[in-house]
């Protein structure tokens, strides 16, 4: 994964942008209700001294019974207003995680190629999991306890030195005796939590990785290998966790040696004010209510910021997938026109002109170098090359999956970049490598091509794509329900839906990339022979192993090492291309074409 050390600006403000009005209400509120919250909890102490130095010393009954009456409505509003004001920032914290959480995946789904390429998926999935849920926390945190606690030490404060104003400078020596060591803590907490949710992603990374390849996982009985292998990931998580945890539990011995500190000194002085009459018993032990209240607000404080500095590593990574500039969008022009929705390529023809390529954008790492060719509109084309030539990232640029570092891609005679990206890839259908199918029925990945296919379109692309027969085998035919991935599916059966999913879009460029591999070649036979009645007019571009599987084609293009080194028809490759020659003749020897081991991995000077 490569991540800039460069640390960019985190705001809450910057993640609470959209949040819906009904979300925002409940936020002010909360804080306001918590306000009157405290005012009447701190009110209490004060009528609570009254009781004790003019109700009781005066043996005054109905005082007594009047302002303790007093005294229970306070407290029962106070509580009532605590509830409302718990109750707002609950609603208000949710929403705002599910915002957040939206406008990440959101932001995903607009990432090119390039963009997913910087994050790993389990990276991804603890922001907008683990952490989205330590900063909704944070953010609950905020609108009350942040309100509450500054507000009720002012307001005892207030009141402390009302009662007197000597004895309140006990409060001058505790406070920073706090503040202190708890900015030492912030400090040094911080890097350790980042620290922390990196380890987070490794371990989550570890889970993804084994849940997906479980059955790899048994076939080659390497169960130990991946509890181990989890084990150390749960350690580390674990070390770090325990690294940071260990400066930041600090805090509360100090503030507890603070508290108790601070209530002998007040027992102390305060005891030699009344033995000399200068406070009365009420005030001193309201006045030891007020320090309970001051000390626990600042514990408090304290406590945000330590869960203000393990949410800030949380919302940095946050912000890092929201301040993520996408290198690939609309032209600034196109999306000034009027009838931008509506650029769509004519037909499909495609030239590459000088194109080179790299994956981090530099020249001297291309993978694709001085690519210069033409495909004619409803043409079929295959495309063979070793591993490693650069045969799927050739196809990538078609439909802007990746934008080329030099060069320029064209369909239908018009720069890639001049086309509205939705209408682009609306007009070039992909069957990519690895085969994703998605949980649901066959029907409804079916209409993923065309969300408004009807049953006999469905009906006839999976013929063409020779899945019909196999999927009318099953019980509940196309309303068969498949796992997550198609687990219950072949690997041929996989490709063949997934060549049916592309056909129902009605594309002008179809690109199989290597998407007949796992079917026998009479299948595949068949296949590209409905491909070529059915949709004369499509351009189909055919990334193949097997020479079998484009030896029909109008021209094959070969790729070694990032360069187009010869095309032409097979008969015409054969007598100019060696290292065709050589495939050729090599899978020849194999009786049959069905070995998908004799590519051109060892050929074509690899």
């Amino acid at each position: 994964m490569r991540m800039s050390n460069k640390p960019k600006e985190h705001s809450l403000k910057k993640l609470l942008f959209g949040l819906e009005k009904r979300y925002k209400t409940c936020a002010v509120l909360a804080p306001a209700t918590i306000m009157v919250e405290v005012l009447l909890e701190v009110f209490i102490p004060f009528i609570m001294a009254k009781i004790i130095d003019v109700g009781i010393a005066n043996r005054d009954v109905a005082y007594v019974l009047k302002t303790g009456a007093l005294m229970i409505v306070c407290a029962l509003f106070s509580l009532g207003f605590g509830v409302v004001s718990g109750r707002f920032a609950a609603v208000a914290s949710l929403g705002f995680a599910k915002n957040l959480r939206r406008r990440l995946f959101a932001k995903v789904q607009d990432f090119s190629f390039a963009n997913v390429d910087k994050f790993s998926t389990a990276s991804l999935v603890t922001r907008l999991t683990t952490d989205v849920t330590n900063t909704q926390n944070t953010f609950q945190m905020i609108i009350r306890m942040c309100v509450r606690s500054p507000f009720m030490f002012i307001s005892a404060i207030i009141m402390s030195f009302y009662i007197n104003a000597e004895l309140s400078l006990i409060f001058l020596v505790a406070i920073p005796v706090i503040a202190i060591p708890l900015a030492v803590i912030m400090v040094k907490a911080f890097p350790r939590f980042q620290l922390m949710m990196k380890k987070y992603d490794a371990l989550n990374a570890a889970v993804q990785e084994n849940l997906t390849g479980i059955r790899a996982v048994k076939a080659f009985v390497r169960e130990d290998h991946e509890n181990q292998k989890f084990r150390d990931a749960a350690d580390a998580v674990r070390q770090t966790q325990l690294k940071a945890e260990r400066l930041v539990i600090l805090n509360m011995p100090i503030m507890q040696m603070v508290m108790y500190c601070s209530v002998i000194a007040m027992f102390w002085f305060g005891g030699n004010y009344i033995i000399a009459g200068k406070m009365q018993t009420g005030e001193l032990i309201s006045f030891i209510t007020y320090l309970m209240q001051i000390l626990m607000s600042l514990m408090m404080i304290s406590f945000i910021f330590v869960m203000l500095v393990i949410s800030r590593a949380s919302m940095a990574r946050i912000c890092e997938v929201l301040d993520e500039e996408i290198d690939i969008k609309n032209e600034e022009s196109l999306m000034k026109a009027a009838n931008a929705e509506n650029v769509a390529p004519e037909n499909g023809s495609v030239c590459f002109k000088n194109v080179s390529f790299s994956y981090d954008k530099r020249e001297e790492t291309a993978v694709l170098r001085n690519i210069n060719l033409q495909i004619n509109s409803g043409e079929v084309v295959g495309i063979i090359g070793g591993t490693g030539s650069s045969k799927t990232t050739l196809v990538h640029l078609i439909p802007r999956l990746y934008d080329c570092l030099s060069g320029t891609v064209e369909v239908a005679g018009r720069d890639v970049k001049s086309y509205d990206i939705e209408a682009l890839r609306s007009k070039v259908a992909m069957v990519l490598q690895k085969n994703v199918l998605f949980s649901g029925s066959i029907k409804e990945n079916m209409r993923w091509g065309n969300e408004n296919a009807t049953d006999e379109q469905i009906f006839e692309a999976c013929k063409i794509a020779c899945a019909h027969d196999f999927v009318q085998s099953f019980p509940d035919g196309y309303d068969t329900q498949l796992g997550q991935g198609g687990v219950n599916l072949s690997g041929g059966q996989k490709q063949r839906l997934c060549i049916a999913r592309a056909l129902i879009k009605q594309p002008q460029i179809l690109i199989l990339d290597d998407s007949t591999s796992a079917v026998d070649t009479a299948t595949d036979a068949k296949i590209r022979a409905g491909l070529r009645s059915t949709l004369p007019d499509c351009t189909k571009i055919i990334i193949a192993q097997r020479i079998s599987s484009v030896i029909d084609a109008d021209r094959i293009f070969v790729l070694d090492q990032g360069q187009l080194i010869d095309s032409g028809r097979h008969e015409d490759l054969l007598k100019t291309c060696s290292i065709y020659r050589e495939v050729y003749e090599q899978q020849q020897k194999g009786s049959d074409f069905d070995n998908p081991g004799n590519d051109l991995t060892e050929k074509g000077g690899k």
